[in-house]
């Protein structure tokens, strides 16, 4: 049954990225709902069979502690259905990091994880082409596209975030199919991106790519270069011919909102989220009320993360909050090599996507800090597999690497302090 429930997860984590192009209703919801309930439906029953549970770390400790004030905000909230249904997302969206915890325990079982979430921005992405190639699409003459039944901001926060997974894969990869595979999403990805038209997925991006550039250089500069000599006048011609130029427009607006602008109304939003936090700065107006505390329109969101659960929770929640970004990022430094930098690349794109979007109710963000503390673990646990899933393939990779080769890189790792 564990073996069963470790296979769930990784498809659990391959639905993440295009979960909401893919709904049910109730009560089965979304494809990732779907993922994690078969997940849970194996997984209780492995462990019940194992007689034993894994020690839960500091970092899920602490977000039980973050879950259960959220649910004691329900005594004070101000809005009891916004509060109930927002405690249900919470526990869907948290119990991610648990389920990692527990049912990934080795290099290999990392490496899938990272697999399975590159596949599925993979789905993201040709989703995203589908419906900017749609009849409806084409007819209403739109200039942002986005997968069925996802927003255009999210999908490029979602593509953004595995730019650097990508590049580590790509560098990491010895067997060809899943080297092309993290090859091809980086192209497909920023076409996707663009097509977005998302102003703030468009900087993250810049980011995200400037950090995959230094993964797939680090070591090989010369060569990559070479390669983008190549390969970049191409597909910038590709993206000139298929991108539509009013898309190219409002991302093009971007100096102007950053200078002048509200940030399409963001700043207003802001304005009203820091007068409701005065009213109630410590323990907050309840979990999931921003809408209500603040009096904004109900289409609207915080647009910032910290925002949006200092609203809800107060200090209380937010320095939780924190504590548990500090914990991931010193999560991520635990690693070595190309894997803490793919890692602490990930981090900073999601920092910076978290200043303009409400990302604590998001899947993502917690499978990416699951992802993080559990490369800490298994680098501390196996470190000699953590050299061997991550260790850069070399440029031409063999059926399998020299002997010589491999004994090398392992002394290399017990003798580096």
């Amino acid at each position: 049954m564990r073996r069963i429930a470790g296979f769930l997860l990784f498809v659990f984590a391959f639905a993440i990225p295009w979960e909401f192009s893919f709904d049910l209703g109730e009560p089965l919801g979304n494809a990732a709902r779907i993922a994690g309930i078969l997940v849970l439906l194996a997984g209780v029953p492995a462990i019940f069979q194992a007689g034993r549970m894994r020690s839960p770390g500091v970092f899920c400790w602490i977000v039980l502690a973050l879950f259960l004030w959220f649910c004691l905000t329900w005594l004070w909230t101000i809005d009891a259905t916004a509060t109930f249904e927002k405690l249900r997302a919470y526990f869907q969206e948290m119990m991610i990091v648990w389920l990692v915890w527990e049912f990934a325990d080795t290099p290999a079982d990392l490496r899938a994880l990272l697999r399975a979430t590159v596949a599925g921005s993979w789905v993201l992405a040709l989703l995203t082409l589908a419906a900017f190639r749609s009849p409806e699409a084409i007819a209403a003459g739109q200039i942002r596209f986005a997968a069925y039944g996802q927003d255009p901001n999210d999908v490029a926060r979602f593509l953004v975030l595995g730019f650097p997974l990508a590049a580590l894969l790509v560098r990491c990869e010895r067997r060809w199919p899943l080297r092309l595979m993290a090859v091809g999403f980086l192209p497909l990805g920023i076409a996707a991106v663009l097509l977005t038209a998302s102003r703030s997925g468009f900087l993250a991006a810049l980011v995200a790519l400037a950090g995959s550039l230094i993964l797939l250089a680090y070591g090989r500069a010369r060569r990559v270069a070479a390669a983008a000599a190549l390969a970049l006048p191409v597909f910038l011609a590709a993206l000139w011919f298929m991108v539509p130029a009013e898309t190219v427009y409002r991302l093009a607006t971007i100096p102007e909102q950053l200078s002048g602008g509200d940030l399409n109304q963001r700043v207003n939003i802001w304005s009203a989220g820091w007068r409701a936090f005065a009213h109630s700065p410590l323990i907050g107006s309840g979990a999931g009320t921003f809408v209500a505390a603040s009096r904004v329109a109900a289409i609207n969101s915080a647009h910032n993360t910290a925002l949006s659960v200092v609203v809800g929770g107060g200090l209380i929640a937010l320095f939780l909050a924190s504590l548990l970004v500090v914990l991931a990022v010193h999560a991520a430094l635990q690693c070595r090599g190309l894997l803490r930098m793919a890692l602490a690349m990930c981090l900073l794109v999601w920092v910076i996507t978290s200043l303009t979007a409400t990302v604590e109710e998001s899947r993502t963000t917690w499978l990416l800090f699951s992802v993080a503390v559990l490369a800490a673990r298994v680098s501390q646990e196996d470190p000699l597999g953590v050299a061997a899933c991550f260790r850069p393939a070399p440029p031409r990779p063999s059926r399998a690497p020299h002997r010589n080769d491999l004994s090398s890189e392992i002394l290399k790792i017990r003798l580096s302090p």
